[in-house]
């Protein structure tokens, strides 16, 4: 079992869930139910699951939930992505995003490969 609040990867998708909380309240209201929730909804998975995984009594359980977790990463970037092309995110918040998600993803794989499954 690992603690996850010590975890480098939780701590640093808990903020990331936190910019994405900041950057969606610019949407339309009339997203809130749309894009708006399902990046929110996203951003929470990823710390939520490395906390969830992290109290398994196995490392195989845990490499799950870690890949539940990078899983919801990718569903992010897409969203970002989409919530750009629809003029919601300018390029010059979006990059720094991608590139915060991009650092998250391969430090969840990295993390997920030191597992003894």
């Amino acid at each position: 079992m690992h603690q996850f609040k010590e975890l480098l990867i939780w701590k640093k998708s808990r903020q990331f869930c936190s910019e994405i909380y900041s950057i969606t309240s610019s949407f339309p209201s009339d997203e809130k139910f749309g894009i708006t929730n399902q990046l929110r909804r996203a951003s929470v998975s990823i710390p939520s699951n490395i906390a969830e995984g992290s109290s398994r009594n196995s490392n195989k359980d845990f490499s799950r939930f870690l890949e539940i977790a990078i899983g919801s990463a990718y569903e992010i970037e897409t969203q970002l992505l989409i919530a750009s092309d629809l003029g919601f995110i300018k390029s010059d918040k979006l990059e720094p995003l991608i590139i915060q998600l991009e650092e998250i993803i391969k430090m969840i794989s990295k993390f997920r490969s030191t597992l003894k499954i």
